[in-house]
């Protein structure tokens, strides 16, 4: 069995860090962080030199573990203006691609992924925003918090409740994805400030009044929009699980240059037998994530998802991003606080919360494996 990559995947990698390298200087990292400004200007180099390529998922993949590998608040800002397109990929009709997917392709607009609102975060069925047939049209109404490109986005996918559900049991029908733009009457968004982390991304609260909806703008089937958001997340939990290894692999390379510090200044520190052991443990942590998450990766690409498989790589990811960059400040001390790995610290926590938290993805684990255990 080889696990190496393709050629023009490595090559496609060493792209991306250069470009990381490049782009992501300290100071605009630093910028960005503080200013919880969205970097437009990376965004659009990085559309100019093709790393936003739906048709080549294993560079995508590779390109987000590079990019966050450098800085994690640019890079994911870097690749998330396209943010929820697979669906259209999948379920649109040609009508919704080339009015709304082509131009997000293009590097020309950008899309938004709206499902959290204040009654539903892990439990997507319990959605509150409301879709009402009305003259022709659908009006919407409700809110939706911590939406990824919320204030910046020019259209959004969005799950709203379009019937009520035939029992409790069976919540999850009744929920419809549909397109909405940002230009719309009714529609507002603001900016939320003051996160913990990732603060060079655009995360606001949408409001939505009246807000009309036509119906073309429905994706897939009405009523069916709980499948879609359940295939969308066995897409994007993967692309979480490689930003994970990407700050987890980011701190772990601070981690070699502070100890090779130590050692040229003499400390005895960087011998010390507990020293040896943290690089061992996170340097297998990390490459263990990595493999889970090709592994998942390639289940994917290959037409065949697993929820299993991207369920523990996800969980297990981003549970590695929050150790490596906690054990890696802690035994820096002072001098971490004061370097880029402090904003490590707070970018890496998102992980275990967006696209499912390690509760949830736990939970999915063994519902799945104890469902193919009955079956035995």
């Amino acid at each position: 069995m080889d696990f190496s990559l393709p050629k023009e995947v490595e090559e496609t990698r060493r792209r991306a860090r250069e470009f990381a390298l490049r782009e992501f200087l300290p100071e605009i990292a630093s910028k960005y962080d503080a200013e919880e400004k969205y970097p437009d200007g990376i965004r659009k180099k990085a559309f100019a030199e093709g790393f936003l390529n739906f048709s080549n998922p294993w560079g995508l993949l590779v390109t987000m573990e590079e990019f966050c590998r450098v800085d994690p608040g640019l890079g994911l800002s870097a690749v998330v203006p396209a943010f929820g397109s697979e669906v259209l990929l999948l379920y649109g009709n040609e009508e919704q691609k080339r009015k709304y997917l082509d131009p997000v392709m293009k590097g020309e607009k950008i899309s938004g992924f709206a499902i959290t609102d204040s009654t539903a975060g892990s439990d997507v069925a319990g959605i509150g925003a409301t879709l009402t047939r009305k003259d022709g049209k659908y009006l919407l109404n409700g809110q939706k918090i911590f939406i990824t490109n919320g204030a910046i986005a020019d259209h959004f996918y969005l799950l709203a409740r379009s019937s009520p559900p035939p029992s409790e049991e069976k919540r999850h029908r009744g929920l419809t994805l549909v397109i909405v733009e940002s230009r719309s009457k009714g529609f507002a968004a603001t900016q939320l400030k003051g996160k913990l982390g990732m603060r060079a991304t655009n995360t606001a609260e949408l409001t939505f009044r009246d807000v009309e909806v036509p119906p073309g703008n429905i994706i897939g089937e009405e009523g069916k929009g709980f499948y879609i958001v359940m295939t969308f997340f066995n897409i994007s939990r993967i692309y979480v699980a490689a930003q994970s290894v990407g700050i987890a692999q980011g701190v772990f390379d601070r981690l070699l240059a502070y100890i090779g510090d130590l050692r040229k200044r003499g400390n005895p520190a960087a011998e010390f037998e507990s020293t040896q052991f943290l690089v061992a443990e996170l340097a297998s942590r990390i490459e263990a994530s990595r493999l889970l998450t090709y592994r998942a990766a390639s289940y994917l690409f290959n037409f065949n998802p697993d929820p299993a498989a991207t369920s523990i790589a996800k969980y297990f990811a981003a549970e590695t991003a929050a150790y490596a960059a906690g054990k890696v400040l802690e035994f820096m001390g002072a001098d971490g606080i004061t370097t880029d790995v402090e904003r490590f610290y707070r970018d890496a926590k998102i992980t275990e919360i967006w696209e499912g938290t390690s509760e949830i993805e736990k939970l999915i684990i063994a519902r799945m494996l104890l469902q193919r255990g009955d079956k035995k």
